[in-house]
């Protein structure tokens, strides 16, 4: 049963450490996690199985707890008297076979007394008187907390004056669900029938519908009291049986408000439909965003689409970007471009925020996409610009322009391959005929007609020249439209991953509350048992 409660807090634990560190939570919630208390009664013994019932008389100051367990014990083992405060350690009695191993670590030995006995029928017991709750010393409250989660069952002593004591009550109303609880009305020499009703009506109010209540007199000994009823109804409980009885409700009653805390935690960490909303909520900011960063983009690509064409003959596109920025001329992702992109992360954070996601895990994805933009940026401008450069105009112009080359070379051929030809005929026939071969104006015109077949095509391709500076502006643009889209796709898979931490998150924290969830064999307590009016729901 501890064990397994115990593990259950150490992956609680682990769970808190890993989920701070991912800033799914706060360390305020990791701490509360953190701090959850494995201690029972069984954590100070060394050994698993049977072991004695753990009984503790707590109480205000002046109110008999040391002369009951004095009277008990037969002998003087705790400091009484009318000091106040009159006790400031706590003092363990218990048989001389029992060992206990493992006192509590935050105390000093110095303020724990243990008196041992060889009383075989007090064998199964361990009796502790705890230090004055309500008194002036910070040290007193601090030993009795130390201890509560050690006891199986508190006896709560009080007398006539001081049953209405307000510390201790407070702390009975806070523990009243983790111990079985027995009541003591001491000093009752002095007592009257009405407080002993008004005591009772005050159980009443805080849970117990048949409290059991014992009235002694440890003072006078010859008052008859019933003290003898005290010692007996502890002596049914201190068996193998009632032990168990108590353990696993106890470990009931830590599962659940373990699952408690789990539970208002996993609602701390938002919603599916939360998250769902955050594409949506980012789109719309980017396309506002982008917007703003296309018109701001609008010179900044100019100038440098010209410096390109000024520079692109020389050096490669990256060597011309790289001194055009060196001259300390204006770059596309500026000091003002990295401002708007910045305010527009905090802004969807925000809305986020108020959206109920944790925005710890979102702001550390996001930081990657922070420093990922001005690199995404200058990569695809300067791809698309290599690009464009490579290759000016669009299809329709390269493809006239590569006619036109054809042209420059297949027209001054055919006019050439024309001449000769008028040139060899002409040759011919003037044999025959003894006609006067080929004259001046047939030169002139054979010179025109190759240079006309010539300068033609090379005029155009000069005159249809593709602008390297359009062409770099172009795909710049490109590039700049292609970074937007990476970078909207970026934050989208961000946000993707913010989703699948979620899923994880949610399906550990599922995973232990499940355990807490898993019924202990736990054996049924009857209703009309002395231990069933011990016990408060």
């Amino acid at each position: 049963m501890a064990y397994d409660y115990s593990s259950l807090v150490q992956t609680t634990k682990r769970w808190a450490d890993q989920a701070l560190a991912a800033g799914w939570i706060h360390s305020g919630a990791a701490q509360q996690l953190n701090d959850i208390d494995t201690r029972t009664p069984d954590t100070l013994f060394n050994h698993s199985g049977s072991r004695p019932l753990i009984v503790a008389f707590m109480g205000g100051t002046g109110v008999g707890k040391s002369s009951l367990l004095n009277r008990l014990a037969g002998k003087a083992i705790a400091r009484a008297g009318i000091e106040r405060p009159t006790s400031r350690e706590v003092t363990l009695y218990h048989h001389r076979s029992v060992s206990i191993s493992h006192l509590p670590e935050q105390l000093p030995l110095a303020q724990i007394k243990i008196a041992e006995h060889d009383n075989e029928s007090g064998k199964n017991i361990i009796w502790i008187d705890m230090p004055d709750f309500d008194s002036t010393e910070q040290s007193n409250k601090h030993q009795v907390l130390e201890w509560l989660p050690h006891i199986d069952v508190l006896i709560y002593v009080v007398s006539p004056e001081r049953y209405r004591d307000e510390k201790a009550w407070r702390l009975l109303l806070a523990e009243g669900g983790r111990h079985a609880w027995l009541f003591v009305l001491n000093q009752w020499d002095r007592g009257l029938t009405e407080q002993y009703e008004d005591f009772k009506q005050q159980l009443h109010k805080a849970g117990f519908s048949e409290p059991i209540i014992f009235k002694t007199s440890c003072a006078d000994s010859s008052q008859a009291d019933e003290f003898a009823a005290l010692e007996l109804t502890i002596g049914s409980l201190a068996n193998e049986h009632t032990v168990e009885q108590l353990e696993q409700r106890n470990s009931k009653i830590k599962k659940d408000e373990l699952k408690q805390n789990l539970q208002n935690i996993s609602r701390s960490l938002g919603s599916s439909s939360a998250l769902q909303q955050l594409p949506g909520l980012w789109q719309g900011q980017w396309q506002r965003t982008s917007q703003v960063l296309q018109q701001g983009f609008t010179w900044p690509t100019q100038q440098l689409a010209r410096h390109y064409a000024d520079h692109a003959a020389d050096l490669l596109v990256s060597q011309v970007a790289a001194k055009y920025a060196a001259g300390g001329q204006a770059n596309i992702w500026d000091d003002w471009a990295e401002a708007r992109f910045d305010d527009a992360l905090d802004e969807f954070v925000s809305d986020a925020d108020q959206l109920g996601v944790p925005v710890g895990p979102l702001k550390k994805q996001l930081s990657t996409v922070r420093e990922k933009a001005p690199k995404i940026i200058h990569a695809q401008t300067e791809l698309a610009a290599r690009q464009a450069l490579a290759n000016p105009g669009n299809a329709l112009h390269r493809g006239f322009l590569k006619f036109m080359r054809l042209c420059e070379i297949v027209l001054p051929l055919a006019a050439i391959c024309w001449v000769g030809y008028q040139v060899f005929i002409g040759y011919y026939t003037s044999n025959i005929s003894n006609v006067s071969y080929l004259g001046v104006d047939f030169a002139i015109h054979s010179t025109l007609l190759i240079a006309i077949t010539w300068l033609t095509p090379f005029f155009i391709l000069k005159k249809l020249k593709p602008s390297l500076e359009k062409s770099a502006l172009r795909g710049l643009n490109k590039g700049l439209s292609n970074a937007i889209s990476m970078i909207d796709g970026e934050v989208l898979q961000a946000i993707e991953n913010i989703g699948k931490q979620y899923a994880e998150q949610i399906r550990q924290l599922d995973a232990i509350i499940e355990s807490c969830n898993a019924a202990d064999r736990q054996p049924a307590i009857a209703g009309d048992s002395p231990l069933s009016r011990m016990l408060v729901d």
